[in-house]
């Protein structure tokens, strides 16, 4: 009978740290190398950019990125079940215009509720079409992002409408220990994200549905509800970005959001989620967000043209897709 050496248990050990360490690497591969991008831009622009490492200057970054950070991890549901919301940046303006127009005529409170009902519901037609009619969501939310935008402009006639409610105000504008309320409405969001996604049934149910859903239906669970959720949580936090950027700048405007949806989807593929599904990460789309946010406040301190930042965008989520494409998923595969 054969025993085990010292030695031969030291290179199963080592094999086993080594195979370890390689799966952790492959799992959070999308969360560590967009922190490390995320590192190497934030020194970039504390160098170079005068102004940029002021307390006030990262408290205002903060705020900025706040709207992107919230319907990020929202998206992060959305995507790793295998669909996406483009609608998303049009809530944002249909809700910024809306509630201005139900704050000037009623309740702030009311308003604000009526709000966020408007993005539930916006949402839920959008789940409901896609879970329910079997129709892509790309289309559904495609769909949703030209009508939501022109019943916006329709309702605001294209003007602005300004916001002086007391009530209101303060969720864009307020400040507690130094820090901006949308900034801890984010902090909030991506925590209580972060918990449903990776400790509760619900997450594992939303990662099962991007990874084999037909196994999952075979279970006994009803997928239908879980792609429906994911999207009315799409529409829910697009209505409460909706509310930030509107009380944030004091009016609701109808072309709030604009390419608002680019914006997240970009920083949510940076995070590490597979745009074909069956992976997400709350704190990678998170990073992801910061990443944007700090890569348009530096250019802008470095007298950039204001024009290059959406084509620096555009530039980065095609990269973004590319190693999404192919990187992640190779490593993914191969750890599989």
């Amino acid at each position: 009978m054969a025993t085990a050496t010292p030695s031969t248990d030291k290179q199963s050990a080592s094999r086993f740290d080594r195979g370890a360490s390689r799966d952790f690497l492959t799992e959070h591969f999308g969360v560590i190398s967009i922190t490390g991008v995320f590192v190497v831009l934030f020194a970039f622009f504390s160098i170079q950019a005068d102004h940029f490492l002021t307390a006030d200057n990262l408290v205002n970054v903060l705020r900025q990125v706040a709207p992107t950070m919230v319907v990020a991890v929202a998206m992060v549901f959305v995507i790793t079940t295998g669909n996406i919301d483009l609608s998303v940046g049009s809530i944002v303006g249909l809700t910024a215009a809306a509630l201005a127009i139900f704050a000037e005529s009623g309740n702030a409170v009311v308003a604000l509720l009526l709000t966020l009902a408007i993005g539930l519901g916006v949402g839920l037609v959008n789940g409901a079409l896609t879970a329910y009619g079997k129709l892509q969501a790309f289309i559904v939310t495609l769909a949703s992002l030209t009508a939501i935008r022109g019943v916006a402009l329709l309702i605001t006639d294209g003007y602005s409408t300004p916001i002086t409610s007391d009530v209101l105000l303060p969720l864009g504008q307020g400040k507690l220990l130094g820090i901006y309320t949308p900034t801890w409405i984010a902090i909030g969001t991506a925590v209580l994200g972060w918990y449903v996604f990776s400790q509760t049934r619900f997450g594992r149910y939303i990662t099962a549905v991007g990874s084999n859903a037909e196994a999952l239906r075979r279970s006994g669970v009803d997928i239908r509800r879980i792609q429906l959720a994911a999207l009315a949580l799409t529409g829910l936090l697009a209505g409460v970005a909706g509310v930030l950027t509107a009380t944030r700048l004091a009016s609701g405007s109808s072309n709030s959001g604009n390419m608002f949806e680019l914006e997240v989807i970009t920083a949510v593929v940076l995070g590490g989620t597979r745009l074909i599904g069956g992976r997400g990460s709350i704190l990678g789309a998170v990073i992801g967000a910061l990443t944007l946010g700090i890569i348009s406040n530096g250019l802008v301190l470095l007298k950039v043209d204001v024009y290059w930042v959406p084509i620096v965008q555009g530039l980065i989520l095609v990269v973004a897709i590319f190693l999404n494409s192919h990187l992640f998923s190779r490593m993914a595969g191969g750890r599989e």
